[in-house]
């Protein structure tokens, strides 16, 4: 399990790294909030770590920014700050848990350990939504969405887009693509494969400055 700690304190984010990674977590670290949010949208990490007061954006914006296109990743916040309201207005910004410095590494640890045991219970509930950067699908009820808007696919477009974002960042052959989403073997002399590639990439991506769908020449297609 990969964390993603957003601190600027350098001294306290290489505690937090150090402790972890002694406890067989992985870490990613951010001293900033721009970096946070490249780096907590770049991938699907099983919780993310943020300091509320932070160069750039502040931790609660940058919760905020975080919920809108990873909904379902723990978020614990860390501050210096402990009154009421302070911990009102992190929740409302998203936060999942608030944890005020100073605190033991053992508190955090066992924080964090609640926190993903909660979000294996919310995932093996709610594993028909798949999310990846700012794109959503409902495996129910075959919909498909892009910074929430909807977009419309055949249903086999649907289960090749489908495919790809339940394997992420993963070079996918044509071999391994037909065998999955189209249960035969790929004949190299069609090219249906691409064909499909390209009408996702004309709905999924041609309406939207970010690309998702890219090719690796020689080899086939990744989502990332």
């Amino acid at each position: 399990m990969e964390i993603l700690i957003i601190e600027d304190d350098h001294r306290l984010a290489n505690i937090i790294k150090r402790g972890l990674e002694e406890n067989q977590f992985t870490t990613a670290v951010a001293y900033d909030g721009e970096m946070g949010q490249k780096l907590a949208l770049s991938k699907d990490y099983a919780l993310i770590i943020s300091d509320i007061i932070l160069p750039g954006i502040n931790g609660l914006e940058l919760c905020r920014r975080i919920r809108a296109f990873k909904p379902h990743i723990p978020i614990l916040m860390l501050t210096a700050l402990g009154t009421t309201d302070d911990k009102v207005e992190g929740f409302d910004a998203g936060a999942d848990d608030y944890l005020v410095k100073p605190f033991e590494l053992r508190e955090l640890l066992a924080r964090i350990r609640a926190l993903l045991k909660r979000a294996g219970n919310a995932t093996a509930e709610t594993s028909h939504v798949l999310s990846y950067a700012d794109l959503t699908i409902d495996t129910h009820s075959k919909k498909a969405f892009r910074s929430n808007e909807e977009i419309k696919l055949t249903p086999k477009e649907f289960k090749l887009l489908e495919f790809m974002v339940r394997n992420p960042q993963r070079v996918l052959s044509r071999d391994e693509i037909a065998e999955k989403v189209w249960d035969t073997h790929f004949d190299t002399g069609t090219n249906f494969i691409d064909v499909y590639i390209n009408y996702l990439r004309k709905k999924v991506d041609k309406p939207f400055d970010r690309k998702l769908i890219h090719t690796r020449t020689g080899m086939g297609f990744v989502m990332e």
